[in-house]
This record gives C-alpha cells, structure tokens and sequence, in this order.
C-alpha cells in the first residue's frame, strides 16, 4: 500500500484484522500510514483513531427487541434502527510517531485519548 501511494487505511473489525491488530498497527506506522478502525482495541494497538458504535447501547436496545418479539411483537413490525451512540477514541503517541497533528476540536469530542 505505502508503495502504492495510499495515503491511510481503513481497518474493518473482522477476526483476521482483529488478531493481527498489533502488526497491523506496527506496519501502518512503520509505512507512515494513518489507520481508522471500528473498536478501541485496534487503537490500544497502536492504530491512530476509531469510530464505531458503542456495543452496550447496541445490545441493550437488541435486548429491547427480543422483550417485544416474546411479548407476541411480530419481528417485520418493529422499525429498522440504527446505532444512536458511537465512541471516537484517539492515539495520540501515534499521532506524533506520524507527524500528525490532531485538531482541539476532534479532540474535544473524543471519548477517549489515548497518550
């Protein structure tokens, strides 16, 4: 990818990038490619940032639904939804390691930064 010209990379929360997180961070920044992922861990890891939805709202609201479908709710009745809360959580080690200078503004947002 480095030798491609990309210029960041987008890490989705599957098994294999999971538990490759760490080298896949040690490359990203080996290569001084800036990585987005979807979970804190990748980011613990050594990637830069990650924005996805917060997991304990998904499944209370998930729980909400499996209450109303045993109740008798018919499960084509019920509204699609989608994740109302999310977590922005920020490395900013990585970020000096890559040059990078993270705004106060994203910072101010983030649930979390990482030093």
């Amino acid at each position: 990818m480095a030798r491609g010209g990309t210029q960041a990379v987008l890490v989705f929360s599957t098994p294999p990038f999971i538990t490759a997180r760490q080298r896949i961070a040690e490359l990203a920044i080996a290569h001084r490619l800036p990585t987005m992922c979807q979970g804190r861990l990748f980011v613990e890891a050594g990637g830069l940032m990650s924005y996805y939805p917060n997991h304990e709202d998904v499944w209370r609201r998930a729980a909400v639904y499996v209450d109303k479908i045993l109740k008798g709710a018919r499960p084509a009745d019920l509204p699609v939804e989608q994740p109302r809360k999310f977590e922005l959580v920020i490395n900013l080690k990585t970020a000096k390691t890559l040059g990078l200078t993270i705004p106060d503004s994203l910072l101010r947002r983030a649930d979390e930064v990482i030093q």
